[in-house]
């Protein structure tokens, strides 16, 4: 199921950097570069407010599907991390642990006979 929302979201945002890519900053936007048919088919006013409804609509999709995909997360795993962390032995620092002393007594009798 979570990846059915990461699928819906990722189209979500390629709509909705598509729509911000077609307005203009200073308000012509599509009905700028459709020249008069903008005029005959919406009108200037209607194409600017059905962009930006569109831009708040997809903002808005895009944050309902981030929320809800959260409760679709599986509660049971952790990171590696915390498994590591947990099921590690515990160990008292006070007591030494089984070391291997760094120096071999030596076993030669002190005075050889030849």
């Amino acid at each position: 199921m979570l990846i059915v929302f990461l699928v819906l979201i990722i189209i979500a945002s390629i709509v909705l950097g598509l729509i911000i890519l077609v307005q203009n900053p200073k308000g012509g936007g599509l009905s700028s570069s459709l020249g008069g048919f903008g005029n005959q088919l919406m009108g200037v006013r209607q194409t600017t407010d059905v962009l930006e409804k569109g831009t708040w609509l997809f903002a808005a999709i895009i944050g309902v599907l981030c929320l809800t995909s959260a409760m679709f997360i599986p509660k049971t795993g952790g990171s590696e991390n915390d498994n590591l962390i947990n099921n590690a032995p515990a160990t008292n620092p006070a007591q030494p642990q089984n070391t291997v002393p760094l120096t071999q007594p030596s076993t030669l009798p002190a005075n050889p006979s030849k």
